[in-house]
């Protein structure tokens, strides 16, 4: 049996900060952090805590590369839907992530976009200990 279930990191991101939506509510304006997201129980299911984890940690990753590359985006909106497997015996496995961003950004170009939101998502915290996970991206530059 699967379970799925999303969550959307908005947000302009030059002061680190974002709102997460889930279905069951929304967090606004906290400095992204791992641990806050679980602790104070943002969503109502595993797939929400994880997809608001994995939106905020990519987009951080993502603004990241940004500020390498010497720019700054005006906004990041990353939705994480993951999906879970919930075994017979024992707790569910995470099986997909699927990780549609838009950024709006000046002075780059679309393969440079390419190159950064890939690297983000292969860069990102959650993204290395999830290998087990199928974890897919849509990248849009507006």
């Amino acid at each position: 049996m699967n379970r799925s279930g999303s969550a959307v990191w908005h947000g302009g991101l030059k002061d680190g900060k974002g709102t997460v939506s889930t279905q069951s509510g929304a967090v606004k304006d906290i400095q992204y952090s791992f641990g806050s997201r679980f602790e104070s129980g943002v969503g109502s299911n595993p797939e929400e805590l994880l997809g608001a984890a994995h939106a905020g940690c990519y987009s951080m990753a993502l603004s990241s590369q940004f500020t390498q590359a010497g720019l700054t985006p005006d906004t990041i909106e990353t939705t994480a839907v993951v999906t879970l497997e919930l075994l017979p015996e024992g707790g569910p496995t995470i099986t997909k992530i699927h990780l549609t961003t838009k950024v709006k950004a000046t002075g780059i170009d679309k393969a440079k976009f390419d190159e950064l939101a890939n690297t983000a998502k292969v860069g990102c915290p959650l993204s290395k200990v999830l290998k087990a996970a199928e974890i897919t991206l849509d990248a849009t530059l507006l």
